[in-house]
């Protein structure tokens, strides 16, 4: 192996062959640190009714 891409498919070969595809994805998303600040984001971003909400996610379905 002289790449890495090539090492890259190796790996999630690897992977997937001991954990299966939904392990694989688990195993992955333990090393995302996220991004931001979610405590200061929760405070600052403005409340929404239920109301708004069931909108929001009848728009989101039509798309």
């Amino acid at each position: 192996m002289n790449n890495p891409i090539e090492v890259r498919n190796v790996g999630f070969s690897a992977l997937k062959d001991a954990l299966g595809p939904v392990g694989t994805v688990q195993f992955i998303q333990q090393f995302d640190l996220g991004y931001g600040d979610y405590t200061k984001e929760k405070y600052e971003s403005e409340d929404i009714s239920i109301e708004d909400a069931a909108s929001l996610m009848r728009k989101y379905n039509r798309e």
